[in-house]
This record gives C-alpha cells, structure tokens and sequence, in this order.
C-alpha cells in the first residue's frame, strides 16, 4: 500500500506531503489546480520521463519520495530482486531531478531504469488515458485473457516458448550451414587446409610459453654466462680471495682453536655447514654454466617454432587452448559438409519432431484459452453491465490459426463487443470511444482483482465522457474494489468523489510572490463543502449543501449493501 508521498520543488509544488488511507482516496480540484502533477509525481518516482522544466522556478532539483507497506507476496518479489524493506518494514522509492540528470533510488540504493520498472510493476498499477487505449491492442487481449487462465497456462506458453525457440534455432542453423553445392565444397577445401596446418604444428598446451621462456634464455645467453661465471669466481675456490677459500680460511683458524672451548665446537660445526652449502651451491652454478651451451641451430630452431605457435595464434585464437579448440569446431563443420544430406535430414527431422509437439501444446493452451475467455467474457458482460452497458454483448473470440505458429501458440485473441442493441459484434477497436475504453478498463480491473497481488490501483481520467447515472455505476465499481484495494483516483464527479473513504482537495493560489499547489485531506464537512461546490460551482448554497449530504448518504449505503 503506497503510505505517503513527499514532493519538493516539482512545477507549483513547494513542498507537499501526502499521506493516503486503506480504500478509497479521491482526489479533487478545480481545472488547472495541479490534480495531474501529484499523481504524474508518482509516475515520474517510478520511473517516468522527467523534464528539467517540472523543477519549480529557483528551485535547484526537484524530489520525489514514496512510502510503501509491503505485503508478504511484495516482500518476497521484490527480495527476489534483492531490494529489502527498512527494518520498520517500509518500502521508500526515491526520484531526484536535476538539470542535467536524475538519480533514483530504492531503500537507499541507486537503481536503474530497467531495475525501477520490476519494482514499480509490484508495488502498483497505474491506469490512466494511454492504459485504456492499450485495450485497442489485440497483443494486449491475449495477454489479458493468459493472465486470468493462470498457472497452468503459463506453465504451457513456457513449454511452448522454449520449443519453438529451439525450432526456430534448428531453421537458422539449417539455412546458415546450408549454402549451395559449390559453397560447401570450397568452404570444405578452406576448412581442410586450416585443420592440416594445426595438426602438422603439433602443438602442447603450455608449449608458447615455454618456447619463450627458452628462446629469451638463448636470446640473452652471453650476458647471462659472464654473470654466472662471475658469480662463479666470486663464491668458489681458485681466484684467491674467493668467498669458498675465504671460509676454508676461516674454517682452519677456528679448528686451531677449538679444542680450548666448547662454544667453539658449535661454531665450527655452522661454519662447515656454510662451507657445504657453498660447495653444494657452486656445483650447481657449474651445472648451469654447462648448460648455457648451445648451438645457433638449436638457437634457429627455437626462434622458428616460437614464430609458428604466435603465427597459429594470431590466426586461430589468442592461445594454443583457443587453437586446439578452433581446430575442433572446424573438424566438426567438415564432418557436416561432407556427410550434408545426413545432417540436413537429421535437423529437419528434429524440427518436424518440434513442430508436432509445438501443435501438441498449442492444441492445448488454445483449450485453456477458450475455457477462460468463456468464463471471463460472462463475468465482463456482467461487470459491463453493472457499469451502465444495459445493451452490452461481450466476446472473448479465440481463433486458432495453425499457419501462424509462435511462441504463445497459434492462437488469435480479440475483444469483440456491441453496445447497442441489434448490432453485431465488432473488434472493440472499432466500436468504444474513450469515455467507454475508461469504464471497460475498470470492469477488467474489478473482474481481475482477485488474479492480482498488486494492492494499490491508481486512475486518472477513469471519468472521461461520462456523467449521471453511468457515474453512479462506476462509483459503485471503484467502492467494491476499494474494498479490497488501495484505489487513488482524480475525478471531477462528484456521483465517484462522495464514495471516497479518504477526500483530498488540490488547490492553487498565491503566496507571497509564488503560485502554489496545495493538497490536504478533508474533515466531513470539508468534503460536503466540495462536492456541494462540484455540484453546484463557486457559489455554495444550502441547496447545494443539501444536495451533498444526500449524495453522500446514497454513496454510504451503497457501500454499505455492495
């Protein structure tokens, strides 16, 4: 349930907060007042197109922040997506709009566009002019009518999404690798002479690098042997001031005198380990100096095969792994080029097994589809009805059309209504004005209600081309799904505004030197004041107090007995 709303410099707001009740909270106003740009607010924290002119005249940045109660299925949707509440158990959405960017953020976490819309589609539905004309989508019927067939369904358009996804897969494959005769041959011939030469290197995983290692070795081979030799002298025994004949000198004094003090047995027998150590020390430099011999063919050799795994690289992947790997993935498309017709029948065999499973699964989402259209097109016939449609015919035709296999199946999903009595059937794009569209959304939406975990249901424009009793109807409609429901809606009619178990009132007026927009829930009187102001215009009269009070009783025992 969406708690509060907070917005600060957006368009004539200052600073306005909003905290909204359980049910039904109306919003009113006189025409221009600002009813749109608290609600756009809300569009715009979740994400909607934000213009730097809606930050208010002075004004740095503009802010919006909402506050939402989560129930246990948003909690676990939302945890899904790793967004957490507060720890009072509150969901905050946050909007920042600056001049040249805008930052939003969840729970304290900036998040991006794509992130605010899966949050957004959890925590509310929002119907306003451009929702209502989505129902002239034929692509939005059919995802209408799925939704109410429910799990089981779904559960079959998934089944069908992943075969068909692997049908189409095998028809590209099939086209991509099925040139002509002459194609296949020539890449076949290209194919052979880049396996040949992989193959001919004989290449060991590991080997680039030991190459180089090598190569580097005989590159800097004279640098490295007067090193060695030097360091050779130094710690051996032959050059006179040696470190090797050093410590024999040393080992020869300390044996003179050894004998006259036990600590110096413990040194003798350190330094003879330091003598060891530099004889096992020395041979092991000898060793090496003996292996820094080599001929310049060896040297050649090196360079040569060096050059030939970077070449193989630079051709065939960014390692010997990679050139391993390319040689195989070639030798498995040879084997497709030479053995074609084998192949091909194979993967059309493949697809034709798809294709009949695909059928299969179609047959039976289409049975699921016809089940729920008949039950839904009866329960919106009747919500149509209840909505001042007194003449309404109402359809749900699902037509199955096995050429046009897709990924949702093969059916065709469309609206079909009259609203007159005597005429046929038509496309509801043909036939409902937008005064109409409003009022068959608010049957689907109170239809649906029990099929959607979303608990907030925010309207605008619900009331488009519509007045009298057909207002009463639809003020009916948004008391009973006020019940289960968070509903906030803008209305200019006051048949939908004395239903409202919360009535805030939008007003703009003058402050100092500024135009602002202000918002305020209203007493019981306040509200009689409104809708007496709303029924009669400026001038408040005691008949059109009167005229309040009875609206609103009619408004209580309506909800009361719905």
């Amino acid at each position: 349930m969406l708690e509060s709303l907070h917005v600060k410099n957006l368009a004539l707001i200052d600073e306005e907060d909003v905290c909204f009740g359980k049910g039904l909270n109306i919003l009113t106003g006189e025409t221009g007042a600002g009813k749109s740009v608290i609600l756009g607010s809300v569009s715009l924290a979740l994400g909607g197109k934000a213009d730097k002119e809606l930050i208010r005249t002075g004004a740095d940045y503009a802010l919006i922040e909402l506050v939402f109660s989560l129930n246990k299925h948003q909690a676990e949707r939302l945890k899904e997506l790793d967004f957490f509440p507060e720890e009072d158990g509150s969901f905050v959405l946050q909007r920042k709009i600056m001049p040249s960017r805008s930052v939003c953020k969840a729970c304290g976490e900036t998040v991006g566009a794509k992130q605010l819309q899966g949050i957004a589609e959890i925590l509310l539905d929002i119907h306003g002019q451009h929702e209502h004309q989505s129902l002239l989508n034929k692509r939005k019927h059919k995802e209408i009518l799925d939704d109410y067939a429910g799990s089981i369904a779904a559960e079959l358009k998934k089944r069908i999404q992943e075969k068909y996804q692997e049908y189409v897969g095998l028809l590209k494959e099939l086209e991509k690798k099925g040139q002509d005769e002459a194609g296949r041959r020539k890449e076949a011939e290209f194919l052979r002479f880049e396996i040949d030469e992989i193959t001919q290197a004989a290449i060991r995983p590991g080997e680039d690098e030991e190459m180089e290692q090598l190569y580097r070795k005989m590159l800097n081979g004279r640098r490295i042997k007067e090193a060695v030799a030097a360091m050779y002298r130094l710690t051996g025994w032959g050059s006179g001031e040696s470190a090797g004949e050093n410590v024999g000198r040393a080992l020869k004094e300390l044996r003179s005198v050894s004998s006259y003090d036990e600590a110096l047995a413990d040194l003798e027998s350190q330094l003879l380990d330091v003598d060891g150590l530099l004889s096992d020390f020395n041979r092991a430099a000898a060793e090496y100096m003996e292996g820094l011999e080599f001929e310049e063919e060896d040297f050649l050799q090196t360079e040569s095969r060096l050059n030939l795994l970077n070449h193989l690289k630079a051709k065939y992947g960014k390692s010997l792994e990679a050139v391993a790997a390319y040689r195989q993935q070639g030798e498995e498309r040879l084997h497709i080029l030479e053995n074609f017709e084998v192949y091909r029948q194979e993967i059309l065999h493949r697809a034709e097994e798809l294709q009949k499973l695909l059928l299969i699964e179609s047959e039976r989402l289409s049975e699921k589809r016809k089940k729920a259209a008949a039950e839904l097109g009866k329960k919106l016939k009747q919500a149509l009805q209840d909505l001042n449609f007194e003449e309404i015919q109402f359809e749900i035709c699902v037509t199955p059309q096995l050429q046009q296999l897709t990924e949702e199946g093969y059916d065709d999903v469309e609206f079909m209504i009259s609203t007159n009595k005597g005429e046929s059937l038509k496309p509801l794009s043909q036939v409902a004005s937008g005064g109409e569209l409003s009022r068959i959304m608010l049957a689907f939406k109170t239809v649906l209600a029990d099929k959607d975990q979303i608990e907030t249901l925010i309207f605008d424009e619900i009331d488009t081309g519509i007045s009298g009793r057909t207002a009463w109807k639809v003020s009916e409609k948004m008391a009973i799904l006020g019940k289960d429901r968070q509903v906030i809606c803008i209305t200019h009619l006051p048949q939908i505004a004395a239903m409202a178990d919360t009535h805030f009132l939008i007003k703009k007026g003058t402050e100092g030197e500024r135009t602002v927009t202000r918002i305020r829930s209203l007493e019981e009187e306040e509200s009689l004041k409104e809708l007496a102001r709303m029924l009669g215009g400026d001038q408040i009269t005691e008949a059109a107090l009167q005229n309040a009070r009875e609206m609103k009783e009619l408004a209580e025992n309506s909800k009361q007995y719905s």
